[in-house]
C-alpha cells in the first residue's frame, strides 16, 4: 500500500495542526513519567519502609507493577511524539515546495489539476502563420530528464498539444506560458513524490505503535516497545537531528542541556533515550536514568534472538541489570557503598556498555578504564571489567572519597575466541592497530564530555589501558589535542601503545605509569621484526632465537612498539606481582594478564592503580624498569 495523499490535502494541510498534536503526546508522556516517579518514592518506597507482611509484600508488588505500566506509557508516548513531530518536520519542505507552486500557478492564470498537470493558456505568436499559439497542459516531471507523471503521460487518456507538450522533439515551446506550466507542474511532482513517501513512512511506523491489550508490561511488552523504539528512529532519524545537537562537541551539549525546561529534558527522556544516554555531554545521572530504561529494551529484543553471538548479548545485559541490582540493595543497607551507574549501553559491533562505579560528574577524580583483548558485552564483561572498575573506585575513595572509576567498552576490541597463547600472533586482528585507531575518537568525546558535566573546575582525569585496551589509549593520544582533560595515563598488561616514548603520549613522561607483570606474556611479545625473522627462522628454533635477539638489539621493542616497561620509553614502573606463570601453574596461558586490577590477587598492583587514580602519585611504589 502506498501513500494516497493528494496536493489538496497537503496545501490544506496545518502543520500547527500536527505539532500541537505532538506536543499533547509529550504532555501525556510527561504525566506518566510524574506519576511513575510518585507511585516509585511517595507510594511503594514509604509503604515498603513503614508496613510489613504479607499485605505489605502485595501493596508494594501492585505498586511495582503500576510504575512497570507508567514506565511503558511514558515511553510508548514520547515515541509518538517522536513520531508525530517528525511528520510535521519532514512534511514541511515539500509542502513549502507546492504552496510557492501554486501560487505560480495562480499569478499567471493556470490550472492545476487534480493529478498535478498544469493547462496554460495561448500565448505568443507562430512567426510561420501569424496565428497564435495555443495553449496546452503538461505533466510533471520528478526530474528534467523524467517523463511526466499521470495520465498527461505520453500514451496517457489524454493528448497533449500536438508537437508542442512533453516528449515533443521541440526544444522549445514558442508558447512562452509553457516553460512556466512545465516548471510549476514539475516542482509539484517533486512535492508530492517526496510528501508521499513522508506520509507513507510514518503511517506505516505509527501503525506499528500499537499497545498489547491488558494492563500486563511484561517481557513481550518491552519487546514490543524496543521494537517501536528502532521503527521511530528509522523513520524519524532526521527529527532526531533536528532535536537534538548530534555533531555538537560534548561542552555545546551540555550548554544545550542545562538550557532546556524541566518538561522538555523529560520528553527528550522519554523520546530518546537511546540518543540521550549515550550521548557524551550529558549529565551522568540523566545517562543512568535514560540507560537503565535502554537496558530493558535491550534485554526484551534480545530474549527471543537465537545464536551464539546473540545470546552471549543477552547474558551480558541481563547480568549488568542483576549488578545494578546488587548495587541498589547494597546501597540501602551501607549509605557509602558507591553508586554504579550506567553511562552507556548497545549492541553495536559487539556490545558498548559504559559501568561507572561512583558519579563521575561529582568526584574530583575520576578514571576511565579501557579494556582489551577478547572483551565484548557479555556476561564475563558485565561481572569481571565491572568488578576491575569497582575495585578501582574503592580503592581510589580510601585515598580520596572524591574518586569514581568507570570502564569504557565503547569500541569492537578484537576477538580471540577460545584461542590461547601460542595461536595470539595468528590472530590478524590482534596484530592489527585498527580497531584501537577506530575507537579512539569516541574515548576522546566520552573524555571530553567527562570534562564537560564534572562540577569541578579542574577535575583530575586518569585514561586507564589494560592489554590492548592501551594500545586505543596511544592511539586516542595522537589524535588532535590528546586525550581531552587527561592528567594522568596508566597502562598496564601493555603490548605496546603505537608510539615509543612516554612523552609523546601527551601527558608528561612523569605522568605516565606501567604496571607489566613479569609472568604476563602479553607485555613481551616479540617486536615486528623479531616475528618476521623467527617466522623465516622457524626451522631452527636456537638460530631463530639469536637472529630476533640480533634484530632487536635493545630488546626492549614490542608488537606495537617500544616496551612501555622499558627504560627506553621513559614512563614511571609501578610495582605488581609477578603473578603465576603460563601453563606451568595451571592456570592457563596468561594468568597473570588479569590480576592487575585484583586486591585479592595483586594487592600491590591494585593499590598503585588507586594511588594514580586519586590523584596521589607519591603514594605509587615504583620498580626499576626492564
Amino acid at each position: 500500500m502506498t501513500s494516497s495523499l493528494t496536493w489538496q490535502q497537503l496545501r490544506d494541510l496545518k502543520l500547527t495542526e500536527l505539532d500541537e498534536a505532538a506536543e499533547g503526546w509529550g504532555a501525556v508522556s510527561r504525566f506518566a513519567d510524574a506519576a511513575q516517579t510518585r507511585v516509585d518514592g511517595d507510594l511503594a518506597g514509604a509503604l515498603s519502609k513503614s508496613q510489613e507482611g504479607e499485605s505489605a509484600t502485595a501493596a508494594v508488588g501492585r505498586f511495582k507493577r503500576l510504575s512497570r505500566n507508567y514506565d511503558y506509557i511514558t515511553t510508548e508516548c514520547g515515541l509518538v511524539r517522536t513520531a508525530v513531530s517528525g511528520l510535521s518536520a519532514d512534511l514541511a519542505a515539500p509542502r513549502s515546495t507546492l504552496t510557492g507552486a501554486l501560487d505560480d500557478a495562480a499569478a499567471h492564470g493556470f490550472t492545476v489539476h487534480d493529478d498535478g498537470s498544469v493547462t496554460y493558456p495561448a500565448g505568443g505568436t507562430n512567426e510561420l502563420t501569424g496565428a497564435p499559439v495555443p495553449g496546452g497542459t503538461v505533466g510533471g516531471r520528478v526530474s528534467p530528464l523524467a517523463p511526466p507523471v499521470g495520465p498527461y503521460a505520453p500514451g496517457g487518456p489524454r493528448l497533449l498539444t500536438p508537437g508542442l507538450g512533453p516528449g515533443s522533439t521541440q526544444l522549445l515551446n514558442p508558447n512562452p506560458h509553457h516553460a512556466v506550466a512545465q516548471g510549476v507542474a514539475d516542482r509539484i511532482a517533486r512535492a508530492m513524490r517526496e510528501a508521499r513517501q513522508v506520509d507513507e513512512r510514518y503511517r506505516q511506523t505509527l501503525a506499528k505503535l500499537r499497545a498489547p491489550e491488558g494492563l500486563t508490561v511484561d517481557a513481550g511488552t518491552w519487546a514490543d516497545a524496543a521494537a517501536d523504539m528502532e521503527a521511530v528512529r528509522d523513520a524519524a532519524y532526521e527529527q532526531v537531528k533536528r532535536e537534538i545537537p548530534m555533531d555538537a562537541t560534548p561542552a555545546e551539549r551540555k550548554a544545550w542541556w542545562d538550557g532546556l525546561s524541566d518538561a522538555q529534558r523529560t520528553e527528550y527522556l522519554a523520546s530518546y533515550p537511546d540518543v540521550i544516554g549515550n550521548l557524551d555531554g550529558v549529565p551522568a545521572v540523566v545517562r543512568d536514568e535514560a540507560n537503565r530504561e535502554n537496558l530493558d529494551l535491550l534485554i526484551a529484543a534480545y530474549a527471543e534472538r537465537r545464536g551464539e553471538a546473540e545470546e552471549a548479548r543477552y547474558g551480558g545485559l541481563k547480568e549488568i541489570r542483576h549488578q545494578l541490582e546488587l548495587n541498589a540493595a547494597a546501597r540501602l543497607k551501607d549509605p557509602k557503598e558507591p553508586p554504579m551507574m550506567l553511562l552507556g549501553i548497545g549492541d553495536e559491533g559487539t556490545g558498548r556498555a559504559i559501568v561507572a562505579v561512583g558519579n563521575p560528574d561529582t568526584s574530583r577524580n575520576v578514571a576511565a578504564y579501557v579494556p582489551g583483548l577478547g572483551t565484548a558485552l557479555d556476561d564475563h564483561f558485565a561481572r569481571n571489567d565491572v568488578r576491575r572498575a569497582y575495585d578501582t573506585a574503592v580503592l581510589a575513595r580510601e585515598n580520596d572519597p572524591s574518586s569514581a572509576a568507570l570502564v569504557w567498552l565503547g569500541y569492537d576490541p578484537p576477538q580471540l575466541g577460545g584461542a590461547d597463547a601460542p595461536n595470539l600472533l595468528d590472530n590478524i586482528e590482534v596484530m592489527s592497530s585498527a580497531p584501537a585507531e577506530k575507537g579512539a575518537p569516541a574515548y576522546n568525546s566520552f573524555m571530553s564530555g567527562l570534562s564537560a558535566t564534572n562540577d569541578h573546575a579542574d577535575p583530575h582525569l586518569t585514561a586507564i589501558g589494560h592489554s590492548y585496551g592501551s594500545r586505543l589509549v596511544g592511539a586516542a593520544t595522537q589524535e588532535s589535542g590528546g586525550i581531552p582533560g587527561a592528567d594522568d595515563i596508566v597502562l598496564v598488561g601493555s603490548p605496546g601503545v603505537g608510539v615509543d616514548r612516554a612523552q609523546d603520549l601527551g601527558v608528561g613522561k612523569d605522568h605516565v605509569f606501567v604496571g607489566a607483570a613479569e609472568n604476563d606474556p602479553v607485555t613481551m611479545l616479540p617486536s615486528k621484526k623479531e616475528a618476521a625473522v623467527g617466522a623465516l627462522l622457524s626451522a631452527s628454533p636456537p638460530l631463530a632465537y639469536l637472529a630476533a635477539d640480533i634484530a632487536d638489539q635493545g630488546d626492549d621493542d614490542i608488537w606495537f612498539g617500544k616496551d612501555p616497561a622499558s627504560e627506553a620509553f621513559g614512563a614511571h614502573r609501578f610495582v605488581v606481582d609477578d603473578g603465576p606463570r603460563p601453563l606451568i601453574d595451571g592456570e592457563g596461558p596468561t594468568p597473570a594478564h588479569s590480576n592487575y586490577f585484583n586486591p585479592e590477587r595483586d594487592r600491590a598492583s591494585a593499590e598503585n592503580i588507586a594511588a594514580v587514580v586519586s590523584g596521589q602519585p607519591q603514594n605509587v611504589v615504583m620498580e626499576r624498569h626492564r
